[in-house]
């Protein structure tokens, strides 16, 4: 288990060229690493240990908890209401379960593990494509001028290459642009995806999971019903039928133990704050990129925030003249360059591009 762990640290990695932004990355690597670490606990414990332990008479426990496993377990809802130990044995778990419809049946935690690793895999998928859209472009434009160390002439060899790149491809980069925006709004809408079928898969109880959790604390000792123990309960209710001896249906009632949704409970919480906290940043990057698109003026002060040393009339003379995909190129190219260069290209790249520009509107 630790080997495994030990593997998913590659995905956290430190990227010397960024192409991504920092919340880009909370979905795509930090959030995938976590729900794969989740994915590999549960399944150890459901799969090494024991996930299921039933109480019954006269069948042996194995054949009973297996049973139980596959076929899923059931409480009574009304039950979490009741007094524990005067009323009820356990919450959820009544004498009056002849009712079918009163019952509530838990299917899902066998499907816990899986889910999580599709949850993942989902959350991987905008970075697996932007990494495929980009293909390396900012790496090779960059040409390790994001590391000052190498010889004079080496340097202006390659800021050179790198003005000459940007003059010859004015206007060829609003896909690269378009492209990595189409990503990110992935991100957001695979967030509200699962959370919606996260909700569905707990039979409407995901949604409002952390909220009532938080307001447990507002409500009286003996009035509390642990929200965590009404999505996953610790203990249940299992049937199971067979014929006696004279060929006569006997009907067995068991008390299933869970302790794998101890694990569960405490997974699931995590993940409820996290994505809630991951879909506001989300929809605030994407208020974020819609400044940028539709408020040109914008477009200067966030060059600028990007290299001080560049003067505001060169960052304005840029964003101008330059179309969005070219000015996102070049703003990308702020967080991989050294400074200094990137002012040296700049305001020489402003320079150049001047004529051009004049040229067609002519």
């Amino acid at each position: 288990m630790y080997k495994l762990l030990g593997s998913l640290k590659s995905y956290l990695k430190w990227q010397d060229i960024q192409t991504d932004n920092a919340v880009f990355r909370l979905h795509n690597s930090f959030t995938t690493v976590l729900l794969l670490t989740c994915s590999l606990i549960i399944t150890a414990t459901q799969y090494v240990g024991q996930p299921i332990s039933c109480i019954v008479n006269g069948i042996p426990p194995h054949v009973v908890n297996t049973f139980c496993w596959i076929h899923s377990t059931f409480t009574m809802p009304d039950a979490f209401n009741r007094q524990v130990g005067r009323e009820v044995a356990h919450p959820g778990v009544a004498n009056d379960f002849n009712d079918k419809d009163a019952r509530k049946y838990y299917t899902y935690y066998q499907w816990v593990c899986f889910v999580l690793f599709f949850q993942a895999m989902a959350c991987y998928t905008p970075k697996f494509l932007w990494n495929k859209f980009e293909g390396g472009l900012m790496r090779m434009i960059v040409m390790g001028l994001n590391i000052t160390i190498c010889t004079r002439e080496e340097k202006e060899a390659k800021r050179d290459a790198l003005l000459d790149y940007l003059i010859k491809h004015v206007k060829r980069h609003k896909l690269y642009a378009i492209r990595y925006w189409a990503c990110e709004v992935l991100c957001c809408v695979n967030i509200v995806v699962q959370m919606y079928l996260m909700n569905r898969f707990f039979d409407g109880e995901f949604i409002s999971y952390g909220t009532n959790i938080m307001g447990l604390s507002d409500v009286p000792q003996e009035q509390r019903v642990d929200p965590m123990v009404y999505v996953f309960p610790r203990v249940t209710k299992c049937i199971f039928h067979k014929y006696g001896a004279g060929g006569s249906l006997q009907t067995h009632d068991s008390l299933c133990i869970l302790p794998l949704n101890i694990v569960n409970e405490k997974t699931y919480v995590f993940i409820w704050f996290w994505y809630w906290i991951l879909l506001v940043l989300l929809i605030g990057l994407m208020a974020f990129r819609a400044c940028i698109i539709f408020m040109p003026k914008f477009r200067p002060r966030l060059l600028n925030a990007r290299n001080r040393m560049i003067p505001m009339e060169i960052c304005r003379s840029l964003s101008r003249k330059l179309d969005i995909g070219d000015w996102w190129l070049i703003y990308m190219l702020g967080r991989n360059l050294d400074p200094v260069i990137y002012k040296d290209v700049m305001s020489e790249f402003a320079k150049q591009v001047e004529p051009s520009k004049h040229d067609r509107t002519k």
